[in-house]
């Protein structure tokens, strides 16, 4: 039995920069319900999908509350336990309601802040192959100079969730 759902396809969101918080002009994508997790081992579910699927350097936690993103790497969140309100794209981006099954691929440079989560709220993470992570706050320098950098990091090989032939190779494209 597969752990996602055949014909789900994630909701595109495109942010723009908002001088503060670059964004990126490839499609933030979330999938909602897309993963059937085992109730005992939610994490290990995520952990092995996004695995199969090539993306590693993974963590468990949940989502920082306060704004940031990566300009070095891609990111991968998936929901394992609970809900949260996180709003995706910076201040003036959107406030979404994520939970179990849940998965959000921010592609580099996207703001990402938790608002609001459930005491058990769980979140599994990962990137694809290539830099560190790094973590950068909305700052004027930090705005600068990753206006340099986000452009140079590489188009991921496989969707994390539904792999090679899946959505995010199709719809990231520079």
């Amino acid at each position: 039995m597969s752990v996602v759902s055949e014909k789900i396809e994630p909701v595109p969101i495109v942010f723009e920069d908002d001088g503060l918080v670059p964004n990126n002009p490839m499609p933030f994508l979330v999938y909602k319900g897309a993963v059937a997790l085992d109730r005992g081992h939610p994490e290990a579910t995520i952990e092995g999908l996004f695995g199969a699927n090539g993306w590693g350097a993974m963590w468990r936690n949940g989502v920082y509350d306060f704004l940031h993103y990566h300009t070095s790497v891609h990111e991968v969140l998936g929901i394992a336990r609970g809900h949260a309100r996180v709003r995706f794209g910076g201040d003036r981006g959107r406030e979404l309601e994520i939970s179990a099954g849940d998965v959000a691929i921010l592609p580099a440079g996207t703001g990402h802040q938790c608002l609001s989560a459930s005491p058990d709220f769980s979140v599994v993470g990962a990137y694809p192959p290539g830099p560190p992570m790094d973590l950068q706050r909305p700052t004027l320098e930090s705005h600068a100079k990753a206006l340099k950098t986000i452009p140079l990091v590489a188009i991921p090989a496989t969707d994390p969730v539904m792999g090679k032939d899946g959505p995010l190779v199709r719809l990231w494209r520079r």
